[in-house]
């Protein structure tokens, strides 16, 4: 441990917008983060200058120059290291006082319930397409009593949806369970971002091939993610009312300049959301040359 480090004066700062006591709590608090690349990087990070005192980390991955454009810990002298050890040091690096557990082959059945043990709460940083990951983790949570959060990278905003104790569930809202990838796509993104405030200013739609597991990306909506985030959990750790949970979500983007708060009843079976997945089955249909066969 570096002698000259503090928490009290490295996290003075944000005191006032916290009590002190409030302070010490988040020192106490473990967090999971699956995910290391395009928000997951930068939840740690930003969770790490909050104060958050331990985490669970994990990343199969290492880094690659196509995450030079939002992640985190993506930089020359990173190439092709282990996201998860990369990540691990620049949040020690800021507070060398952290516990922090690694699970360095990513979260897979044999260690979900390890992945979850003593967490105070989830946050989301897995790959988009992650969808076996995503659900099992999430199920866990909602079995555990863990409040979970996703918060989203879309165009240059994010979107993010709360999972709380005893309200609606991931899967009650997304609905999932037996879909083909390709719908599950499809429904997860619509979940997301139901008022796609993002849409209009697409401009090359060929860089959308979710049949390949690709799609375009910005820094700025990677941040955004970490402040949306980090301000949930912040509120949830804390008791902080009023706190949105699904079927409520919230979306951001910054370059229209618009704000939606979205409430959806019974998630993506509510007829609102049926009518706007068959159009987005339409839309995808034809960036995608008609690949896409509909269920």
């Amino acid at each position: 441990m570096n002698p000259t480090f503090s928490y009290q004066e490295a996290f003075s700062r944000n005191i006032g917008w916290l009590t002190r006591a409030e302070q010490d709590f988040l020192r106490t608090r473990r967090v999971a983060i699956a995910g290391m690349g395009g928000v997951g990087g930068s939840h740690l990070l930003t969770l790490t200058r909050l104060g958050i005192g331990k985490f669970n980390i994990s990343d199969f991955d290492t880094f690659e120059l196509p995450n030079f454009n939002r992640q985190a810990g993506a930089s020359l002298p990173h190439l092709n290291l282990p996201k998860v050890d990369v990540l691990e040091k620049m949040a020690l690096d800021i507070n060398p006082t952290l516990e922090i557990n690694k699970f360095p082959k990513g979260v897979n059945d044999q260690n979900l319930k390890e992945f979850l043990t003593d967490v105070d709460i989830y946050i989301d940083g897995l790959d988009f397409f992650a969808f076996e990951a995503r659900e099992a983790l999430f199920n866990l949570c909602t079995e555990l009593g863990i409040p979970a959060v996703t918060a989203a990278p879309i165009g240059m905003g994010a979107a993010l949806i709360n999972f709380l104790p005893g309200k609606m569930s991931f899967e009650e809202y997304f609905q999932l369970k037996g879909k083909s990838e390709i719908d599950k796509i499809i429904y997860f993104m619509f979940g997301l971002v139901p008022a796609m405030l993002q849409g209009p200013y697409l401009v090359d739609r060929s860089s959308m091939d979710l049949l390949n597991r690709k799609g375009a990306s910005t820094p700025m909506a990677c941040e955004i993610c970490a402040g949306f985030a980090a301000t949930q959990a912040l509120k949830i750790l804390l008791h902080r009312d009023p706190i949105l949970a699904a079927p409520w979500g919230l979306q951001f983007d910054a370059y229209r300049y618009k704000l939606a708060k979205t409430w959806r009843p019974w998630g993506n079976r509510n007829p609102v959301q049926q009518l706007g997945i068959m159009i987005a089955k339409q839309f995808f249909t034809r960036i995608n040359k008609g690949v896409y066969n509909a269920k």
